[in-house]
């Protein structure tokens, strides 16, 4: 699909677009009784409707055509259709799930005829139908029931397969975009976009996306935690027109947090405030002046591509925006950034100022037997603490992972990261969902609001079946790991290592789209000193193949499970704690970004012991053939150290 031949591109490329104001605000001012909704459709309906403001584009369409129509006359470039809440999500309260699809192309057809008649009367000037998409009634990051804070009231399939519904009514009635708004919980929103990129994908037509999130007080975060920046790091991998702000605050409340997201947007930037704060009865006083010269101050300082209001907004509000907005360039979107970038409730931002990235490895049930035993007896609160001391003890991704052939994976997955999501000192860092087991993965990438990282997927099973899990990974919004491990097996030399790593990039990046840095290869990293003569490079040739694939592929990232190499002194944590810490100094100068390891347990370098770390060095580095028999012996001598 050509993307850029859409005509909304060119025209925010040429001028800042008016978006309209509050539908719910006329629809109110116009004192709608029950008949209204019901209409002749639904008079024998089960359910009260009256404030089913969505069902009025079959009963009442003169009514939602009527304020179209106010609002492209006050200057609206883009008209949203009067389908906040038309999912079956939000539906259900007025009975009325079955007419879901009905409603949206309803709607859709409702605006498109009044915005096709005002482009008739100025055909230079194009008018556009956003399909408006609401965040339901339900939240998929937090918890209805204050006992129980893993429970949800609705799940990410729920959602998806509610908002495809919308989508797809929405795209038949013939909108423009699809405007995914008033996000409140991101997970709620990944939901939206992951049924989107399906219908548009089926209708095979150009159908540009835009997300409007909305901070819900001073904090300058989402009701889910998040702030504007880490929320943008969660949807970016959806190409989208344009993110935004709109609803619950003010526009100078919304100053600092479209700044915010402005700054780091590589998209166009909406923002659609509220008439002020609410006042004692719930009613929205600032005038259509004082708001309109909030925004112009907006359009000035560069940080808006499109501009309109929200609750409380009028005709009159989106015409003296209109006239401020005359003349002012729209901003002009920064370069795509080429940096890392991941999300937990904040931002994770791989600047150069860091040089290696501790990934928690306790939260994993193969890597810590205790971890595993309190999955095992349904401890959940007392695995909530081990990852919060990972968290305090330095971790800045917390590896989770439930490969353990006693629990089952998809629910334990599922259950902790939903506890996790109630503890606000520990999901505010990245997470890695870490499996072997794909239904797990994606388990885990369904309750996640945060960009997360994947690990991991492999060419083990042959390109097809990788093609079509990396999709689904890059749909869900998640940075990935690829193991280097193939159709012949797992790669234990150097040159297998480069080889798989090499060609499972190029096919994430010329067959998926992956951008570089939401790419993380992990050469295998695999014990040293067992005794066996074709395992003493293994450390070496790690370290080798890690310099020559940051060579090869710019942009990419290089992890690895340090614990593994030194698994053959199980039980000396001395020698163990050596080997990782020296491991990790050679692995890193060659190029090394990120590993699992024990945080908070890795001595510094310089500070081991000399011989210790000559006899741990000989090993990693192969640098004489005694040099597993030699550690052997120092292993044995100091067995009693530093347990």
């Amino acid at each position: 699909m050509a993307h850029s031949q859409h005509p909304i591109r060119s025209a925010l490329r040429e001028r800042i677009l008016i978006m309209d104001g509050g539908m719910g605000t006329l629809i109110q001012a116009r004192e709608l009784g029950e008949a209204d909704y019901r209409g002749d459709a639904f008079t024998d309906h089960d359910h009260p409707l009256e404030g089913a403001h969505d069902v009025l584009s079959i009963t009442r369409p003169d009514v939602i055509e009527t304020i179209h129509r106010q609002y492209l006359e006050a200057g609206a470039d883009t008209i949203g259709t009067n389908t906040f809440n038309a999912t079956r999500i939000a539906m259900a309260d007025y009975g009325l799930e079955g007419q879901v699809s009905e409603i949206n192309r309803a709607a859709a057809q409702v605006a498109r005829r009044a915005a096709d008649d005002a482009t008739a009367q100025s055909p230079d000037r194009p008018r556009f139908v956003l399909g408006a998409m609401g965040p339901t009634n339900k939240t998929a990051s937090m918890s209805p029931n204050v006992e129980d804070p893993g429970e949800r009231g609705v799940t990410f399939d729920e959602l998806v397969e509610a908002y495809a519904e919308q989508a797809r009514g929405l795209i038949e009635g013939g909108v423009d975009c699809l405007m995914v708004e008033t996000v409140f919980d991101t997970l709620n929103c990944k939901a939206a976009l992951f049924a989107i990129a399906q219908e548009v994908e089926a209708a095979d037509r150009d159908v540009p996306v835009m997300v409007s999130g909305t901070i819900t007080d001073a904090s300058g975060r989402t009701l889910s935690g998040q702030t504007a920046e880490a929320f943008w790091h969660s949807i970016a991998h959806a190409s989208l027109l344009s993110v935004g702000l709109n609803c619950a605050l003010g526009a100078s409340e919304m100053r600092p947090h479209i700044e915010a997201l402005s700054n780091v947007s590589d998209t166009w930037v909406t923002c659609y405030p509220n008439a002020g704060l609410p006042n004692a009865f719930g009613e929205y006083d600032e005038s259509p002046a004082a708001m309109a010269e909030v925004v112009h101050e907006f359009a000035l300082s560069g940080l808006v591509n499109m501009v309109g209001g929200c609750c409380g907004t009028t005709p009159e509000h989106v015409r003296s925006i209109a006239e401020r907005m005359e003349g002012v360039a729209p901003r002009v979107p920064p370069e795509a950034s080429p940096l890392p970038t991941l999300a937990g409730l904040e931002p994770f931002v791989r600047t150069k100022n860091i040089a290696f990235v501790n990934i928690g490895e306790r939260t994993n049930v193969s890597g810590s037997a205790r971890f595993a035993k309190l999955i095992r007896n349904d401890d959940f609160e007392a695995a909530i603490e081990v990852a919060r001391d990972q968290v305090e003890s330095g971790a800045q991704i917390l590896d989770v992972n439930m490969d353990d052939g006693l629990i089952d994976g998809v629910a334990a997955m599922t259950r902790f990261l939903n506890l996790l999501a109630a503890e606000p000192d520990i999901v505010r860092i990245p997470f890695m969902i870490d499996s072997s087991d794909f239904a797990v993965l994606e388990a885990g990438l369904k309750c996640v609001q945060g960009k997360c990282v994947v690990n991991s997927l492999s060419l083990k099973d042959g390109e097809d079946l990788f093609l079509e899990r990396a999709r689904l990974v890059r749909r869900y919004g998640a940075s990935v790991v690829i193991m280097a491990f193939d159709e012949q097996g797992q790669a234990d030399t150097y040159e297998r290592r480069v080889e798989i790593a090499v060609r499972a990039v190029g096919l994430l990046i010329d067959e998926v789209g992956f951008p570089a840095q939401d790419i993380i290869v992990d050469p295998n990293v695999l014990t040293v000193a067992t005794g066996m003569e074709e395992h003493d490079s293994y450390a070496r040739d790690f370290i080798e193949a890690t310099r020559t694939i940051k060579e090869r592929l710019p942009g990419v990232q290089v992890s690895g499970g340090i614990s593994n190499v030194s698994f053959s002194f199980r039980g000396n944590s001395l020698v163990r704690e050596a080997m990782h810490a020296a491991f990790l100094y050679h692995a890193i100068g060659a190029g090394l970004d990120m590993g699992i390891v024990n945080a908070g347990r890795i001595p510094v370098y310089d500070d081991i012991e000399p011989v210790l770390m000559e006899h741990v060095e000989d090993v990693l580095l192969e640098r004489r053939p005694d040099a597993t028999d030699r550690l052997l012996k120092l292993a044995e001598a100091r067995s009693g150290e530093g347990s």
